[in-house]
């Protein structure tokens, strides 16, 4: 075998004078692949870069890399004049992610330099029609920036918006005005992530979105859930996972174009107490309870079958002083043991609370972690803080 191998190594040799050099320059790494390489690296970075620059992940806004927080100095305040700012950070936005085209180009040019980028007349067709769009792109993006600045930004698409709020296309300044003061009250109704936050407050209903913020009243409005979606992971709630409800929001008024907005099912109940008018469940989508509803539910079937307590000249009843919106209709009766036995001790305080808010203090006095013990839990009285279960919540009727 040894002699064999030797007389194939001599007659390669023989034969084939350049054998060894060209084994060798095969074994060794072609620079054209490697170059290639390289530039599919680099674009495939920036594109991950610019994608999260344009929408922006979870970690980039805790992180503070959004053009919000980079520009915040001169877009304001959104809390004292929601309308301007976001006339400035959708303007703001839509000149930086114009750039980002022509950053890719110079990136790409330093990146690779055997590429000729900088030099027009050896550079091939497909990157110089590429760097055409990415000069026009920008240069487009501030001609039109500087025709929605014009008459004090009259010529935005957010001004014109509010604008046809108004009665025969007067100035959008009055209706500005009343959006930044309902803004501000802390009874406002916000939900969803910042680049599509749902905002509703005693007379408006907004969506934010890049470069737009759109903008319905709510006495012209018709709302529609038109669709349901299952997620099993999302960023807020992790593995547990959560249904998004699609609610159509349409006016009434011309121009003003209908929207969608995207909401958690767990605060589609306090969404629906903000509104004025109904959401129209058409396709009779089933939304998905919170914990605590699910709970109140529960609690308001147990309570119906306890006995009731009836009443009397001497049994006052005021308005609940939880809510403080109808009238106390439950009174706590020892009716789990007798009078003595067990953990439940006897309540002597006039009514003061209805179903509603006593089964919010019930099941904020349970073990959070373990809900499985609600329905058997105690509680201590709102008043007088006398141990109770739900066996002895009885109904004034």
């Amino acid at each position: 075998m040894v002699v064999l191998y030797d007389d194939l190594e001599s007659l390669s040799h023989h034969q084939y004078p350049d054998y060894e050099d060209h084994h060798m320059k095969m074994l060794e790494f072609d620079p054209e692949y490697h170059m290639g390489s390289a530039e599919i690296v680099f674009s495939l970075v920036y594109f991950l870069l610019g994608l999260c620059l344009v929408a922006p992940p979870t970690e980039f806004i805790h992180a503070g890399l959004t053009v919000q927080n980079v520009l915040a100095s001169y877009l304001g305040s959104e809390e004292m004049n929601f309308i301007n700012y976001h006339i400035k950070r959708s303007t703001a936005t839509a000149l930086f992610h114009s750039i980002i085209p022509i950053g890719y180009y110079v990136g790409m040019a330093l990146f690779a330099p055997h590429l000729h980028l900088f030099e027009w007349s050896r550079m091939t067709l497909m990157w110089q029609l590429y760097l055409g769009f990415s000069i026009l792109l920008p240069i487009s993006v501030i001609a039109l920036t500087y025709h929605w600045s014009g008459n004090q930004w009259a010529n935005h698409p957010i001004a014109k918006t509010l604008k046809y709020h108004t009665t025969s296309n007067s100035s959008w300044q009055p209706v500005s005005s009343s959006i930044n003061i309902e803004f501000r009250r802390i009874t406002k109704f916000t939900a969803g992530p910042p680049g599509r936050r749902v905002i509703v407050t005693d007379s408006w209903v907004m969506l934010t979105s890049t470069y737009n913020v759109y903008i319905a009243q709510q006495q012209d409005i018709h709302l529609t859930l038109v669709a349901s979606e299952e997620h099993s992971v999302t960023p807020e709630e992790g593995t547990a996972g959560a249904q998004i409800l699609n609610i159509n929001v349409a006016t009434v008024r011309n121009n003003v174009k209908s929207f969608v907005i995207r909401l958690n099912a767990l605060e589609y109940s306090d969404l629906r107490e903000k509104l004025s008018a109904p959401i129209r469940n058409a396709r009779n989508i089933v939304i998905h309870q919170s914990l605590s509803e699910r709970f109140l539910v529960a609690f308001q079937e147990q309570v119906d079958n306890n006995p009731t307590v009836r009443k009397t000249s001497s049994l006052e009843v005021e308005q609940c002083i939880g809510c403080m919106a109808i009238l106390a209709d439950v009174k706590l009766q020892k009716r789990c043991h007798n009078a003595d036995d067990g953990d439940c001790r006897q309540c002597y305080c006039r009514p003061m609370w209805c179903l509603s808010c006593m089964g919010k203090w019930f099941a904020h006095r349970q073990e959070q972690g373990q809900p499985e013990t609600w329905l058997s839990g105690k509680a201590p009285c709102p008043t007088c803080r006398s141990t109770f279960c739900m066996l002895d919540v009885c109904r004034i009727v």
